[in-house]
């Protein structure tokens, strides 16, 4: 098998974890990780390699990047400076083409997580939504200081916010602005856990990632479309998405191989899943 070609999406800084099949993005650009058209650019490469490419099971994006005062970054917020001489039809253009691109990231078939360290602001603090999972380290801090410019977290974080810390906790940090530290940020359920530091918090997404090599590509991937696709959704809606999904997974096969394995998965092996296809 050919190797992952990454070239695509260099400007992300990704190494392959071929044998845990796990891409990890070490972002460190700009001054201070900020997205700007280059990255969004970047990231809809990202997307096209992993819809099309059954080879990354599980997707990390983290930053060893620190300031030249010492200060981590994980993402800084969107690329402000660049818009300086935009008109407001391409602002406004720009941020839709951002929350389409969040909304795909948020909908890729692999498992997704985030290992914030540091300063995490706006645009930053809006890709954790696009995550499965998020650890923080003890030095990271979270906050959306939009609407003190004049404008709001349109990236979806005014969309999906609520969904995942409460509309009391999303009005909190959107109209106030106020900045959290990674042991609020996991009590309110913005992050999932806090680790010690990035290097901890690899290790524990190595430890996911080879969970995930274990399990069927196309079950993972229909497991978290339907789940994606009942949120907010009538109790009739998310049973008849359930029950599609379960049957596809029988119908692609994958139960039978799960069935014929069933005492080599119980001695945690992994028998030969077929590849990854889409409900």
């Amino acid at each position: 098998m050919s190797a992952l070609d990454l070239s695509s999406i260099a400007g992300l800084h990704p190494t392959f974890d071929a044998e845990r099949q796990l891409l990890v993005l070490s972002l460190d650009h700009g001054k201070a990780n900020e997205v700007g058209t280059e990255q969004l650019g970047a990231l809809d490469l990202l997307c096209d390699l992993l819809e099309a490419d059954n080879r990354v099971r599980c997707l990390c994006t983290t930053s060893r990047r620190v300031s030249k005062r010492g200060t981590p970054i994980f993402i800084a917020g969107a690329n402000v400076t660049e818009r300086g001489d935009w008109d407001d039809t391409r602002i406004k253009a720009h941020v839709i083409r951002q929350r389409a691109l969040m909304r795909r990231v948020r909908r890729l078939p692999v498992f997704s997580i985030v290992v914030a360290t540091g300063v995490t602001l706006g645009w930053g603090a809006e890709y954790l939504l696009t995550a499965d999972y998020v650890l923080a380290t003890t030095v990271a801090s979270f906050a959306l200081p939009e609407t003190g410019l004049g404008i709001l977290p349109g990236a979806r974080g005014t969309a999906e916010l609520a969904h995942r810390v409460g509309p009391a906790q999303a009005l909190r940090l959107g109209c106030l602005g106020e900045s959290v530290d990674a042991v609020e940020a996991h009590r309110i359920g913005l992050v999932q856990e806090v680790v010690a530091d990035l290097d901890v918090g690899l290790s524990r997404v190595q430890a996911m990632a080879e969970a995930l090599r274990r399990r069927s590509p196309t079950a993972v991937a229909a497991y978290k479309d339907a789940l994606l696709d009942g949120l907010g959704q009538p109790e009739d809606v998310r049973l008849a998405r359930e029950a599609a999904a379960y049957e596809f997974t029988v119908d692609t096969g994958e139960a039978a191989i799960g069935r014929g394995a069933f005492a080599q998965i119980r001695a945690g092996q992994s028998p030969a899943w077929g590849p990854r296809r889409r409900t």
